[in-house]
């Protein structure tokens, strides 16, 4: 882990991290709630490895096109990539119905990374009027983590993955790319705001640092986050966790904190809660259990996870119903490319619900993925679940969840 940079954290926040921006107070609603649309990223080539960006793009059409099948998607991509992403949607749509290909909107914005979950917005409801509001969680390249590979200079990166010599001048993500990122969230906002008039929404700056992959709620109260991506001094340096709390029970309306440990510096997301545990509804919730061949930190942080949130209650008193969904192998979704992730982020938890419906990766792995599809099913009868085939997303850290952001 990098030391803390105390310049670089006062020179983003911009305020003293005492002073909130409001005292108003709001609700998240849970992911299950209707949704106006869906937000996605298309990959910006200075934050892809060169050699998985093809199939990244790829991937991320292909969910683009399965969401429209249930709500509309908002696309967001680069003003010079957009004739590559419009050549990529007409093929994968080709044969979809008129209706479903008039769900989908390239949105011109300046973009990098694919996981909109982190740097986008989080849509939530005025406690006492109603109306919408969406928090920024003034995203912060999770933690500062800026000695990662997809930070390195164009030099190096084209070193470490030993990549062909015509990518040689592959863009790196600086500081330009990396103040884009942390102004997303407030340029996907401006772009709802101009398009949709009629349906305002108004923009709080939230005075803790977090990823939107980093908490999970049930819409009635209920919280879930590990300590590790968000009690942690590369987020939030002097903060308390009553001050945390504090601020989270304003902004999300939450009641009930499970705290579950998690592991700093394990992988770039400091073990996000969307790829360890998530609420199919209140009261109800499933654990990703790691595959046998997993090492044992893994072990570690899924036993440490069941003994939580098998004794704990919830915002309403209910004890929990917890139902496993086990890995695939990872051996069977990793590639050969050097830097790629040491363990790939093969989890099935990191589903993403949709109006009428529930999205769920599939990785390759048959029966795995064929056990995963039948549990969620018989968790959600009243929804379709369909599955995505992703290989790319899981190799650089992250499923289906951390590349949507409802929109509510």
């Amino acid at each position: 882990m990098p030391p803390t940079n105390n310049l670089w954290h006062l020179q983003q926040r911009g305020e003293p991290i005492h002073t909130l921006p409001d005292q108003g107070k709001y609700i998240a609603p849970a992911e299950t709630s209707p949704h106006i649309a869906t937000i996605l990223g298309f990959p910006s080539r200075s934050s892809t490895f060169p050699s998985l960006y093809d199939r990244t793009c790829d991937e991320i059409i292909d969910l683009a096109g399965t969401i429209a099948h249930f709500e509309p998607v908002r696309l967001h991509v680069r003003p010079e990539d957009q004739s590559r992403a419009q050549s990529l949607l007409d093929k994968r749509m080709q044969d979809a119905p008129a209706e479903e290909k008039a769900r989908i909107t390239l949105i011109p914005v300046a973009t990098n990374h694919i996981w909109v979950r982190d740097t986008g917005p989080v849509y939530v409801r005025g406690a006492e009027d109603n109306k919408r509001y969406a928090i920024d969680f003034q995203f912060c390249e999770w933690g500062n983590k800026l000695d990662d590979l997809i930070y390195n200079s164009s030099a190096d990166k084209v070193a470490a993955l030993k990549i062909e010599e015509e990518a040689e001048d592959w863009p790196v993500l600086d500081a330009r790319e990396r103040n884009e990122n942390s102004e997303f969230a407030r340029r996907v906002l401006e772009a709802e705001n101009a398009s949709n008039p009629d349906q305002p929404v108004t923009r709080v700056a939230s005075s803790v640092r977090l990823e939107g992959g980093g908490v999970e709620m049930d819409g009635e109260g209920t919280f879930m986050a590990t300590e590790s991506s968000v009690l942690v001094s590369s987020r939030n340096e002097g903060l308390s966790r009553a001050e945390i709390e504090a601020e989270l029970r304003r902004l999300l309306g939450v009641s009930k904190f499970i705290w579950i440990p998690g592991r700093e510096g394990l992988d770039i997301t400091d073990c996000h809660i969307d790829a360890e545990a998530r609420f199919i509804r209140p009261g109800v919730v499933v654990v990703c259990k790691p595959h046998p061949s997993c090492e044992q930190i893994y072990w570690d942080i899924y036993n440490e996870a069941r003994a939580i949130l098998d004794n704990v209650t919830d915002a309403q008193g209910r004890k929990l119903e917890v139902h496993d969904i086990e890995e695939p192998d990872p051996a069977l979704v990793k590639g050969d490319i050097p830097g790629e992730e040491d363990a790939p982020a093969a989890s099935y938890v990191n589903f993403y619900f949709v109006n009428g419906g529930l999205v769920v990766p599939a990785f390759g792995d048959p029966e795995p993925d064929r056990k995963a599809f039948e549990l969620l099913q018989k968790l959600v009868p009243e929804r379709e679940v369909r599955q995505v085939a992703v290989n790319a997303l899981p190799r650089t850290g992250g499923v289906l969840h951390c590349t949507t952001q409802q929109v509510m």
